[in-house]
């Protein structure tokens, strides 16, 4: 039965980037303290390594659209595009 207070149980459904970067920031925490059973923290790291990989992905999109939003072609104008936004 579950307290309400496992941090392998409290994990959000699929959010937003802030929602995982939140999420990943309790995970560390709860690794870094040292006192979970083996089997709890491998769960919790495999959890934050998809974390980590979901949140490094939407970052590398941010970039990109960051990228064409500030392009120029060789005559020194911006290059306008229509950014499919999520």
């Amino acid at each position: 039965m579950s307290n309400g207070n496992d941090p392998a149980e409290s994990a959000p459904p699929a959010g937003s980037f802030e929602d995982s970067i939140r999420r990943l920031s309790e995970i560390v925490e709860a690794l870094e303290a040292g006192d979970l059973p083996l089997e709890q923290s491998l769960k919790l790291f495999e959890e934050g390594i998809r974390l980590s990989r979901s949140s490094q992905a939407t970052l590398d999109g941010a970039e990109k659209r960051v990228e064409e939003l500030l392009s120029i072609d060789e005559r020194g104008e911006p290059i306008v595009r229509e950014i499919d936004v999520e």
